[in-house]
C-alpha cells in the first residue's frame, strides 16, 4: 500500500539504516517486545539521549499488525494545535473538506489494526494525551508505543522507564561507534573508565566514540576531567542522569573549535531535517564564511552533533532534539538569535518563491519533494513572521506563495489554517494580503465551503479594484468563476472565466493557474453540450503544458478530452486518457482530480460493458470523496454521470448485487482503489462496436490552480 511509505523511519516493518547497527539492549528489547503484544499503550520513558527512540523502533520493528507500523517525529512540532496534522501528515492522508484532522485521523483509522509510534512528545504533553486518549476509545485495531522523558498519565499506560546502558554494552557500543568512523580502538581500563564516566548514556558514548578519531582512550579519559568539573551544575533536584547528559553533551561542545562550537548554536534554528544550501545561507557569516561552511558540516557529522539522511529531495541533515536544544541554548547567550531567526525565514521566503515559480516547468515533481520535506521549516517561517509586527505582511506572502502546495498536493486544511490567520491581518502592504485573500478563497472552494470562498473573494476584488491592482483582480474573478462553476451557474461562470482569461493576457500572465482557468471554461462549455469547443481550449491547454513540462494542469485537461472521447463512443481512448490523469493526480497527492478521474472510469467501464467493476470504482470513488467533501460538490451537471453509471449497472445487475459491488470498493483504501482502476487499463473489458454518443454533462477537472506567474514569476505577492 502506497500510504505505508509515507511513516517516518518505521514504514511497515522497515526500519531505519542506523538500526542495522543496533548494539546491546536485548533484554530491554524482548521486554518491550512483550509487553506491546499485552498492552495497547506503551510507554517508554527515560533521559534525553539514552536510547529510547532507537529501542521503539526495533521493538516496533518486530510487531506485525495487518495495517502496518506508523512513526510520527513530534519533536519539530511545537505548536500543540499541529500535533493532529503531524499525525495526518505522516499518515498520507489527503483531506479536502472542512472537517478537523482529528475526524480525518478517526475516519482513516476506525478500521485499521496498526501500532502507531509517537516520538518526542514531551514538549507537547497535553495535546499528545488527549489525542491519544480519543483515538484508543474510538479505534479498537489501534496500539500506540509512545516514546519521551515522562509518561503520559493514561489509564491503562504501560510505562518502560529505560535505563543507560551496563558497563559491558556501553564498551561495546562505544568500540562499535569507533570503528564505524575508522580508528582502531581496542578494550582496555581507558576505554571502560570513559564509559563509566559517562553512566552508560548512548549519546554520551557516541559523542564519545566521535573524538576517538583525534584522541587515545587516555587522552579522552583525561580531558574528560577536567570538561565534567567544568560543566557540572544544572538543576539540584535534577535527577543525576539528566545533569550527566547535559555534561557530556557540554563536553562535546567544549571539544569541538570554535567554527565547529558557532554552527552547531546556528543549526538549532532549524526544524526537522535541513540541506547544505540552506545551512551556507543562514548560518553564514560574523565569523564563519560560506565557504567555509561545509567543512566544519562534515567535522559536525564526524563527530555524530548532526547526521545525514537520504530522502527523496536529495541529502539532508538533522541534529538530535537533545542536541539541538543545547545549540539553542548557546545561540541566546551569544545574543545572536534574533538574526539568525531572521535569516531561516529569508531563506524560506526564498525558497517558496522559487518553487511557485518552478512549479510551472519540468520540476513540479521535484517542487512537490522538496516543500514537503521542508514543510517543518516553513512553519517556523510562518510562525516567526506572525510573531512579528514588522513582519507580518511577510506571513501573507509566504502563505499565498505556498498556494500550489496547499491547493495541489492535498494539504488544503493546513493551508487553509495559515490563511486565515494572515489575512485577518492589516500590515499595510496590500499586494500580499490580496494574494493570501484569493488563495484563501481559492482553497475555500476546493472545500466546498462556498460563504468564506465569496466573501474572501469579493473582499479581495473590492479591495484590488480600489488599489489598482489588476493582477489581484484577475485572480479573484478567475476564483469567482470557478466558484459559480461548482455551483451550476454556468453563465456566470462562463462569464467570469473568459474575463479572467482576457485580464491574464493583458498583462501577460501565463502559468498553471491561467491554463486551469482555460480547462474551468472548457468544463463549462462541455456542461452546456459544446464538446468541440471544449476539445479545443483542452487541446491548447495540453499543447502549452506540454510545451513548458506542466504534469499538474494538464492532467485535468486530459480529464476533459477523456470525457468528450466517452460522449463520442472512443471508450478505448477515453480510458488511456483517464488511465494518465488519474496516475499523474495520485502521484501529486491530489485527492481531487484522483476521485474524478475513477468517477469517470467507472462510466467508461460500464459502457465497455462490466457493471460490476463499474460498481466498485463507483464504491471506491464515495470512500475517497469523504476526504474531499460534498460528493461532486453537489452539482446536477457534475453528477450525472455518476447517475448514468449507477442505472446502468443497477439495470445490469440488479440491485442487490449493484450494492454487494459498491460495498466492495467502499472498502478499499485510496491506494488499492487506484491499483485496481489502473490496472483496467491494461486489460480492459473490448469496447461494444459503434460509437453511441452519451449526451451527459462532463465531471469536472477543476481543482488546484491558482498561481502567480508573469511568463513564470510571481504576481499576486
Amino acid at each position: 500500500m502506497r500510504d505505508h511509505q509515507r511513516g517516518d523511519g518505521l514504514m511497515d516493518g522497515n526500519l531505519p539504516l542506523e538500526l542495522n547497527a543496533f548494539v546491546g539492549r536485548s533484554a530491554e528489547l524482548a521486554r518491550l517486545a512483550r509487553l506491546l503484544g499485552s498492552a495497547r499503550l506503551v510507554t517508554v520513558t527515560g533521559a534525553g539521549g539514552v536510547g529510547k527512540s532507537r529501542l521503539a523502533a526495533r521493538a516496533a520493528a518486530r510487531c506485525a499488525p495487518r495495517d502496518g507500523v506508523w512513526r510520527v517525529e513530534l519533536a519539530p512540532v511545537r505548536d500543540p494545535a499541529f500535533v493532529d496534522y503531524a499525525l495526518v501528515e505522516v499518515l498520507g492522508l489527503t483531506d479536502h473538506t472542512t472537517r478537523p484532522p482529528r475526524e480525518t485521523l478517526l475516519a482513516h483509522l476506525a478500521e485499521r489494526q496498526l501500532l502507531l509510534v509517537l516520538d518526542g512528545f514531551e514538549h507537547l504533553v497535553e495535546a499528545c494525551a488527549e489525542l491519544v486518549g480519543e483515538l484508543l476509545r474510538q479505534v479498537p485495531g489501534l496500539t500506540v508505543l509512545a516514546v519521551g522523558r515522562r509518561p503520559l498519565a493514561l489509564t491503562g499506560e504501560r510505562v518502560f522507564p529505560l535505563v543507560p546502558l551496563g558497563e559491558d554494552e556501553a564498551v561495546e557500543l562505544l568500540l562499535n561507534r569507533a570503528a564505524e568512523r575508522g580508528p582502531a580502538v581496542a578494550d582496555g581500563p581507558d576505554l571502560r573508565e570513559v564509559c563509566r564516566r559517562l553512566d552508560g548514556i548512548p549519546l554520551a558514548v557516541e559523542l564519545a566514540a566521535g573524538r576517538l578519531r583525534a584522541l587515545s582512550p587516555r587522552q579522552l579519559l583525561d580531558r574528560l576531567d577536567d570538561r565534567f568539573q567544568l560543566l557540572t551544575g544544572g538543576d539540584r533536584d535534577a535527577l543525576p542522569r539528566h545533569r550527566t547528559l547535559r555534561l557530556a553533551i557540554g563536553w562535546s561542545h567544549e571539544l569541538c573549535s570554535p567554527r565547529e562550537r558557532l554552527l552547531w548554536s546556528r543549526l538549532s534554528v532549524f526544524a526537522g531535517q535541513f540541506d547544505l544550501e540552506a545551512v551556507e545561507y543562514v548560518c553564514s557569516g560574523q565569523g564563519l564564511k560560506a565557504d567555509d561552511v561545509l567543512d566544519v558540516l562534515t567535522e559536525l557529522l564526524a563527530q555524530s552533533v548532526v547526521a545525514r539522511e537520504e530522502t527523496p529531495a536529495g541529502t539532508r541533515y538533522r541534529m538530535l532534539d537533545t542536541v539541538r536544544a543545547y545549540g539553542a541554548e548557546w545561540l541566546e547567550a551569544t545574543g545572536d538569535a534574533a538574526r539568525l531567526r531572521r535569516r531561516h525565514r529569508d531563506w524560506y521566503l526564498g525558497l517558496a518563491t522559487w518553487c511557485e515559480l518552478d512549479w510551472f516547468s519540468p520540476r513540479q515533481a521535484e517542487v512537490a519533494a522538496r516543500v514537503e520535506a521542508e514543510l517543518p521549516n516553513l512553519r517556523g517561517a510562518l510562525e516567526h513572521c506572525l510573531g512579528e509586527p514588522e513582519g507580518t505582511h511577510l506571513g501573507q506572502y509566504l502563505a499565498g506563495s505556498l498556494w500550489f502546495y496547499w491547493a495541489g498536493c492535498g494539504r488544503l486544511s493546513e493551508g487553509r489554517h495559515w490563511l486565515e490567520q494572515v489575512v485577518r491581518l492589516d500590515t499595510g502592504h496590500e499586494q500580499s494580503r490580496l494574494k493570501a485573500l484569493w488563495v484563501l478563497g481559492y482553497v475555500a472552494i476546493l472545500q466546498g465551503d462556498t460563504v468564506p470562498a465569496l466573501a474572501a473573494l469579493q473582499e479581495c476584488r473590492e479591495e484590488a479594484e480600489h488599489s489598482g491592482d489588476r493582477t489581484a483582480v484577475a485572480y479573484a474573478e478567475h476564483r469567482a468563476g470557478c466558484l459559480a462553476l461548482v455551483s451550476d451557474d454556468m453563465e456566470r461562470a462562463e462569464g467570469l472565466l473568459e474575463s479572467a482569461l482576457d485580464r491574464y493576457q493583458e498583462i501577460g500572465e501565463l502559468n498553471s493557474n491561467v491554463l486551469m482557468g482555460q480547462v474551468e471554461l472548457a468544463m463549462t462549455r462541455a456542461f452546456q453540450g459544446d464538446l468541440p469547443d471544449a476539445v479545443r481550449l483542452c487541446e491548447d491547454v495540453r499543447r502549452v503544458c506540454e510545451d513548458h513540462g506542466e504534469r499538474w494542469t494538464r492532467g485535468y485537461a486530459l480529464y476533459v478530452l477523456a470525457y468528450a472521447a466517452w460522449a463520442e463512443g472512443d471508450l478505448p481512448r477515453a480510458r488511456v486518457l483517464l488511465s494518465e490523469c488519474l496516475t499523474g493526480a495520485h502521484a501529486f497527492h491530489d485527492l481531487l482530480g484522483s476521485v474524478l478521474a475513477v468517477e469517470l472510469l467507472a462510466l467508461v467501464t460500464v459502457a465497455q460493458g462490466d457493471a460490476a467493476e463499474a460498481a466498485v470504482l463507483q464504491g471506491a470513488a464515495s470512500r475517497m470523496w469523504r476526504s474531499v467533501g460534498l460528493p461532486l460538490f453537489g452539482s446536477a451537471y457534475y453528477d450525472a454521470p455518476h447517475e448514468l453509471c449507477e442505472a446502468t449497472a443497477r439495470e445490469r445487475l440488479g440491485d442487490e448485487r449493484y450494492a454487494e459491488c459498491v460495498a466492495e470498493g467502499a472498502r478499499l483504501v485510496r491506494e488499492a482503489a487506484v491499483s485496481r482502476a489502473l490496472e483496467r487499463t491494461l486489460d480492459a473489458v473490448p469496447s461494444p462496436r459503434g460509437r453511441a454518443r452519451h449526451p451527459t454533462p462532463a465531471p469536472e477537472l477543476h481543482e488546484p490552480a491558482a498561481s502567480r506567474a508573469r511568463k513564470g514569476e510571481e504576481t499576486a505577492g
